[in-house]
């Protein structure tokens, strides 16, 4: 094994592990009260930051407040919550290549932009078991829009960066670690990821 040689995996949450649940619960939102369905994610995930909640100043509460402000949304906490929730429904076969790669000897991780709510869905799936480390922006005080978060985590890892590869679905992410020297790859979806992590880590 070389010393460049991936010894790491990371992976999103949603939109790569698992659907993705806020996006999509946001669209059905819009949709289901007439809103803006264009804009409603995009809204999300400004509302998200600007109220704290995916890095840990803020909780659900003080989000769905500015979601309602800001796009006319109804409901309650909870039950938009439980929208949200539903839609991240994990990927078995996504989940079968964590469990190869692990007993194939790599670590395995998740990098997410997330709040307590996957938590929440770590009891409802019980996946938390299949990963050596899980990097949560709710519990780091920063999330991936910040570049800082990629050296932390090498620095985590104690790695050198070109050790780890990172796999998510949002280009802006991806450029963001490769610019901090990890692997990255870009999940579209099923077969082009199939061959990007083969072309990567060989035929594993």
């Amino acid at each position: 094994m070389t010393d460049t040689a991936i010894r790491a995996v990371l992976f999103d949450f949603g939109g790569v592990l698992a659907e993705e649940g806020f996006r999509n619960g946001l669209v059905k939102l819009a949709a289901e009260q007439g809103l803006d369905v264009e804009t409603m994610p995009a809204q999300g995930m400004k509302a998200v930051y600007d109220s704290g909640f995916v890095v840990g100043r803020g909780g659900a509460g003080d989000f769905w407040k500015l979601m309602r402000e800001r796009t006319g949304l109804r409901g309650d906490d909870d039950s938009l919550t439980e929208v949200i929730l539903d839609g991240f429904v994990l990927r078995d076969w996504m989940m079968d290549v964590v469990k190869k790669l692990r007993a194939d000897g790599y670590i395995t991780g998740i990098l997410s932009d997330q709040t307590y709510w996957l938590d929440e869905l770590d009891e409802k799936y019980h996946f938390s078991r299949f990963f050596d480390h899980i990097y949560n922006s709710y519990y780091l005080g920063k999330g991936k829009q910040d570049p800082t978060v990629f050296a932390d985590v090498v620095a985590d890892l104690k790695m050198q960066p070109a050790m780890i590869l990172f796999i998510d679905d949002n280009a802006a992410n991806v450029s963001r670690a490769q610019a901090g020297g990890l692997s990255a790859i870009q999940y579209v979806d099923r077969e082009d990821f199939s061959a990007r992590l083969e072309a990567v880590l060989g035929n594993k």
